[in-house]
């Protein structure tokens, strides 16, 4: 599972970071989901080696034109470039309004290629691999953070091991591959489980923006292997946080520290910590490691991987 981010200035773009928008590349099935759709999200995805063509499902958190102003464009090339796969649409309600007034206006007939599902708390979505849940946070408008959760998988049958050991290849193997202990011809018991590699702890993202610190975020991300969460001001800001309903440094932290996840990705920078102010974005990260050591910046097309880890042996 591979995270990169598509931008990740608040409000405006800047020279060096657009605005908000987050890939997440699923290998094993070729596809790749976004989570909110800035302007310029079709630029940005052309200078990084994601492939349009793959999107298959887009996360929509709030309807602030810096999460969603780039949808309609990206839409509109995916449907030009003839791939006729569809692609699920998830967001507050409002959005597949938005959607359908900004098609009729621009005469855009995206026809089956676009369907859209209102979220509320809750599942979101759910397939034999993944699940999406999204919780409601804290901000001038409805917004919602979302979980992406892969389901643990069974440890690799060893094939090799049970050829040596003489069983036929069959239905025996689909019992030993479910950890099953099966009789053969001549007696023997064999435990399905030694056999067979650890399970697979699923992973797992979070992505929180935007919202002030609240509950219901730390409650989303409790044990994830990553957070990406918004940090537009820094701590010394705070009162503006407060007030425009965005985190600081110190919350995003807080709320990783809480939540026990095992990696925070800030994001979601507010333009005036550029290169020449007092602040710059360096500050922020000390702040935030301060309360939450295992802290990175996100910037523009960084890739970030999850890797995949077994789950402990009974002792």
């Amino acid at each position: 599972m591979d995270v990169t981010f598509l931008g990740t200035s608040s409000g405006v773009p800047t020279r060096s970071r657009n605005v908000s928008s987050v890939a997440v590349r699923l290998p094993q099935r070729a596809e790749v989901w976004l989570f909110d759709c800035g302007e310029g999200t079709q630029h940005q995805l052309l200078r990084s080696d994601i492939r349009p063509s793959q999107i298959r499902r887009i996360f929509i958190t709030h309807m602030h034109g810096d999460h969603i102003y780039g949808l309609m464009g990206l839409i509109a090339s995916c449907g030009l470039a003839g791939t006729g796969q569809t692609i699920d649409i998830y967001g507050p309600p409002g959005l597949k309004d938005y959607i359908a007034t900004a098609s009729k206006y621009s005469y855009m007939d995206i026809g089956r290629r676009v369907n859209v599902h209102p979220v509320t708390p809750g599942l979101v979505y759910e397939d034999a691999e993944f699940q999406v849940t999204c919780a409601l946070l804290t901000h001038r408008i409805p917004a919602h953070g979302y979980r992406l959760a892969e389901k643990d998988r069974p440890g690799r049958f060893r094939v090799e091991e049970a050829t040596a050991l003489g069983i036929p290849p069959g239905p025996l193997y689909g019992a030993l591959k479910q950890g099953k202990t099966v009789t053969l011809e001549d007696g023997r018991r064999i435990n399905g489980a030694d056999l067979c590699d650890l399970p697979e702890t699923g992973r797992s993202m979070v992505y929180c923006t935007d919202t002030v610190f609240c509950d219901n975020a730390v409650e989303l991300a409790k044990g994830a292997d990553v957070l990406i969460h918004e940090a537009t001001f820094a701590h010394e800001d705070a009162q503006m946080a407060f007030d425009r309903l965005h985190s600081t440094s110190t919350m995003a932290a807080q709320v990783a520290y809480l939540a026990q996840v095992q990696q925070l990705i800030l994001t979601h920078f507010s333009p005036r910590y550029a290169p020449g102010n007092p602040i710059q974005l360096g500050d922020l990260l000390t702040e935030a490691q301060a309360i939450f050591p295992n802290t990175f910046l996100a910037k523009d097309f960084l890739t970030h991987s999850i890797p995949r880890h077994r789950l402990a042996a009974e002792a």
